[in-house]
């Protein structure tokens, strides 16, 4: 695989630096989330999003999620944001809460799902090493690394693919065991909850009172 680095060793800002470029040159890179190892890319770079797709095996239109450094960049690709939305972002960001919403049009990118779904799942993540390079990196497209089916990669060997297939990986050598994203589906209309993970319902509704479950 392409060149570990360990980001227990050396200066951080120097490990996002290499993560930037090679991101930049549109290449597939493995860093550690919270709980697991990710493959990740620029979300707008169409041949890096699409051979992640590859490498995982996914079905055709399914699309990566994207991460951002913030809310005032989410803001930036997602079109409708509610009061309840805002709120919730407020309350959950950085950490483990996906949200489904309806992307900006226009945007030049194809997560995977030809724009057909007309929903992003978005996140910001508390990863010490994410947050640094999504603020330099910009949006990125981001999927488990291992294919469909696979255990959730707690450790880079878990991670099986080609030495051409990854620029670089980013070792925090053994995640430790969390839970799972809580998933919800946020517009106009209401926030319906589709997953419940590490935050419940119940925190959920404790912003917005009238969350519900599907």
């Amino acid at each position: 695989m392409g060149k570990e680095i360990d980001l227990k060793k050396g200066e951080l800002s120097r490990h996002v630096s290499k993560a930037c470029k090679a991101i930049a040159d549109g290449y597939i890179i493995a860093i550690p989330l919270e709980h697991s190892y990710a493959f990740a890319c620029d979300a707008f770079k169409h041949d890096a999003v699409r051979a992640m797709h590859v490498l995982r095996g996914d079905p055709l239109f399914t699309a990566a999620q994207v991460l951002v450094a913030s809310t005032k960049t989410a803001q930036g690709v997602v079109r409708e944001i509610t009061p309840e939305i805002s709120a919730l972002m407020k309350e959950f960001w950085p950490g483990m809460l996906s949200m489904n919403l309806r992307p900006q049009t226009g945007l030049s990118w194809d997560l995977g799902d030809a724009n057909q779904l007309d929903r992003v799942s978005i996140r910001v993540p508390k990863s010490r090493f994410a947050k640094a390079l999504l603020a330099k990196s910009g949006p990125l497209a981001v999927a488990s690394g291992v294919r469909v089916g696979r255990p959730v990669p707690k450790a880079l060997s878990d991670i099986f693919v080609l030495d051409s297939d990854l620029a670089m990986q980013f070792n925090n050598g053994k995640l430790r065991n969390g839970p799972i994203t809580t998933v919800l589906e946020a517009d106009e209309t209401g926030v319906r909850v589709l997953r419940v993970g590490s935050i419940s319902l119940e925190e959920i509704q404790n912003i917005v009172p009238g969350a519900s479950a599907l």
